[in-house]
């Protein structure tokens, strides 16, 4: 069980720094000895005596020394100049350069000032933590600590009431020997609130201050997929940049399963990799029975970020797993896609380059893996320049993706756009953007039949466009006092002009999920992505307002769009978009000191003020005790087809308790509330639980304990639904 070395490392070397700082003042009166080398001193004390006869110097009275960064404190401080004995007695303490403190009764040194006793110590670390010794010694070099207890917890509470520390590590002794550079530890135990817990035989670490190898503390769960787990970790410190963990997992009701992680610094940038790998039985996804299936199974993850110059940095991440429902079974993640890039990039004051690669790993079911995406290489390069014409700011822009697919459509784009923007603020105070924007688009496809939703295809083969574009947009915001705070409301209005723009015959990668919402409403193109423009001209107009009082914060917006063009709009049916006049989309944020902060985001039907879009976050409470909910309903009666769209309803909710001084009752529940009002296809019968868990917990300066109750109501292949139980223990400042 390794632990952070530098906790026992400097009680058991404090002792060298109380020699060197007693050895610096021994020397100081007299003659340097020989071979001794000097070294400034500021010593004082009430009264200084010399005993010619027993040629012993004494210095009594608040004694005090400093050298070195070691100062020393005592009532007196004997040296017998023939013995070349030194005594420190009464209310000794000793602190170091690190700040940590050594208290004891009496300091005895040997004749060669390197060796000696400390009798009833008591080292007090500058991070908190104390170990008491009854007997502190050094002899030839080597430390030891007789009856030793250390704890990192504090034993005294806020009222300065002594307090049992919540855990401690107990020693019959504990020994330091440089020659080998480990402390070692006889007959030691854990305790916690009093109780021994695990007994630690034959423990050592590395004096070095960086860690050491070890078992770390073992994790307990019982889950309906796997039954009784047990995971023992081994830690393993390869070098000061890089070490490993290995955890062996052990189940009741299933195969035993292995993890390892490494993680590695260099000088250029870290990385971490981290692996699961078992042999034992799965179903496939999307059955509940079935024959089973015994085959190898893993997962593998990794990320890392290397600065390889001031301005070039490489940067990626890779998850990749054997089948489906391996992430669920073992309660590892819950992602339904696993997201695969390497990207290089060079940033500077004007410009940007990002050269990536993307992939796409699906675990949905019914998903086939043939029509996930692979991007390489997606190029972006971004050149800004200040004080252009009229003293606006230009970007330009080049952009090249190719996407292939292993049993579908292939697309491969390029373009180039060039950008202008001038801000002015005119005498009234209105503030007037005004933007140009113009693109060059070339793309080539193949395969596109592959393409089950149909606008998404394109045409085969080869394919231009080119865009433009020319808004200006006007605010006007009036600021004044009100109800004791300051109030602000900023009516505005924007006007974008584009010419007709060839969009269907073009494929549609990464302009698929697109909405209408109050963060889109005054885009220069309300689709994500840049597959699809939005042309035409068209007037969106809304107003912000809020209010800032001591303590409450109110803000709110509210907007629509209106198209002048008559032509049919390429936006699907139900995004808001489609006609010429676009659903009210608002939002309103309120927050009150730490206690409440609310978010309301919302889309109303233009023609009869139904509500296509209702989500609301809360969160009330302190950091100790809180309730947060979240409820999402899209009711946008979207094409079944366009799965990109689909509607829903869900509501989430979680809090902690706080129940007395250290302890807190937590839980959380996702319920499915979609029925086939919302979506046709869905099994759901309007209030589905997903998942929800209750636990209770404890923490305090020292210690973290947790036990958690979760159960799963989704069922995918082996990942079945049931409950799962898991304990927790975390000791602070040690590395356990």
């Amino acid at each position: 069980m390794p632990v952070k070395t530098s906790l026992f490392l400097r009680p058991a070397l404090i002792g060298l720094a109380i020699v060197h700082a007693t050895m610096a003042w021994s020397q100081s009166p007299g003659a340097p000895q020989p071979g001794a080398t000097e070294r400034e001193v500021d010593f004082s004390s009430d009264t200084l005596e010399y005993d010619t006869d027993a040629d012993i110097v004494t210095a009594s009275g608040s004694v005090a020394m400093v050298t070195e960064g070691n100062r020393l404190r005592a009532d007196e401080v004997r040296w017998n100049r023939k013995t070349g004995q030194v005594v420190a007695k009464g209310n000794v303490a000793i602190v170091n350069p690190g700040g940590d403190t050594a208290y004891g009764d009496t300091i005895e040194l040997t004749d060669t000032l390197k060796d000696g006793v400390i009798s009833n110590l008591l080292i007090v670390l500058a991070d908190g933590g104390r170990l008491a010794a009854v007997r502190g010694t050094r002899v030839n070099g080597v430390s030891t600590l007789e009856r030793a207890v250390y704890s990192p917890c504090k034993v005294e509470d806020d009222d300065g009431c002594p307090k049992d520390p919540s855990w401690k590590i107990s020693a019959q002794s504990v020994v330091h020997d440089p020659a080998t550079n480990r402390i070692r530890y006889k007959s030691a135990r854990l305790d916690v609130f009093g109780l021994p817990i695990l007994a630690l035989p034959g423990f050592s670490h590395p004096a070095n201050g960086d860690g050491g190898s070890g078992v770390l503390v073992p994790d307990l769960r019982f889950s309906r997929n796997n039954g009784i787990e047990v995971t023992i970790p081994y830690y393993l410190r390869i070098g000061s940049n890089r070490d490993l963990t290995v955890a062996p997992h052990i189940y009741s009701d299933a195969a035993p399963m292995l993890e390892g992680s490494y993680r590695a610094l260099t000088k250029d940038g870290a990385y971490r990799v981290t692996g699961y790998a078992t042999y034992s039985s799965r179903l496939p996804t999307g059955t509940v029975g079935g024959t089973r299936e015994q085959d190898f199974r893993g997962y593998i993850e990794g990320s890392g970020k290397f600065q390889l110059t001031p301005r070039w940095s490489i940067t990626g991440s890779a998850r990749i797993v054997t089948d489906r429902t391996f992430l669920r079974r073992y309660d590892i993640s819950r992602d339904d896609r696993l997201r695969n890039v390497i990207e290089a990039s060079r940033i500077s004051r004007t410009s940007y380059l990002s050269i990536a690669g993307w992939g796409f790993q699906t675990l949905r079911a019914g998903d086939p893996q043939g029509q996930s995406p692979i991007a390489l290489p997606l190029i972006d390069y971004r050149k800004r320049i200040d004080d252009t014409l009229l003293g606006g700011k230009a970007e330009f822009q080049l952009n090249t993706l190719a996407i292939g697919r292993t049993s579908g459509q292939d697309t491969q784009r390029g373009f180039a756009s060039a950008r202008w923007d001038l801000r002015r603020i005119t005498s009234l105070g209105q503030e007037l953007v005004l933007t140009g924007y113009a693109r060059g688009d070339v793309y080539h496809t193949n395969e596109v039949a592959l393409t089950p939703t149909a606008i998404y295809r394109g045409r085969n083969g080869w394919s231009g466009r080119g865009i433009a574009a020319a808004a200006a947009e006007l605010r006007w915001p009036f600021i004044g006092e009100a109800f004791g705070g300051t109030q602000r409301l900023t009516p505005k209005v924007q006007f974008v002009a584009s010419p007709r723009t060839a969009n269907l015959r073009l494929p549609n990668e990464d302009a698929r999920s697109v909405d209408l919402e109050d963060s889109n409403l005054f885009a220069l193109n309300r689709f994500p992505g840049y597959d699809r423009w939005e042309d035409g001209a068209r007037i969106t107009y809304g107003v912000d307002w809020g209010l800032d009082l001591p303590g409450l914060s109110i803000s709110t917006n509210i907007g629509q769009s209106y198209r002048f063009t008559k032509r049919p709009a390429i936006f699907p049916d139900g995004t808001g978009l489609n006609d010429r006049s676009s659903d009210v989309v608002g939002r309103t944020t309120v927050k009150y000191k730490r206690f409440v902060s609310l978010t309301h985001r919302y889309r109303l039907d233009k023609d009869n003020l139904a509500v296509r879009r209702n989500e609301i976050d809360v969160t009330l409470g302190s950091d100790s005790t809180y309730v947060t909910a979240g409820y999402l309903r899209l009711n946008r009666d979207v094409d079944r087809a366009i799965e990109d769209l689909r509607d829903r309803e869900e509501i989430r909710l979680g809090g902690r308790v706080q129940v007395a001084r250290y302890w807190s009752i937590f839980g959380s529940a996702i319920v499915d509330l979609t029925d086939r009002r919302e979506d046709p296809l869905s099994l759901a019968d309007g209030y589905d639980p997903v998942r929800h868990r209750l636990g209770i917990a404890y923490e305090d300066d020292c210690l973290r304990f947790g036990f958690t109750w979760r159960r799963d109501y989704d069922p995918a292949g082996d990942a079945r639904r049931g409950n799962s139980f898991q304990l927790r223990l975390s000791f602070k400042n040690v590395g356990f």
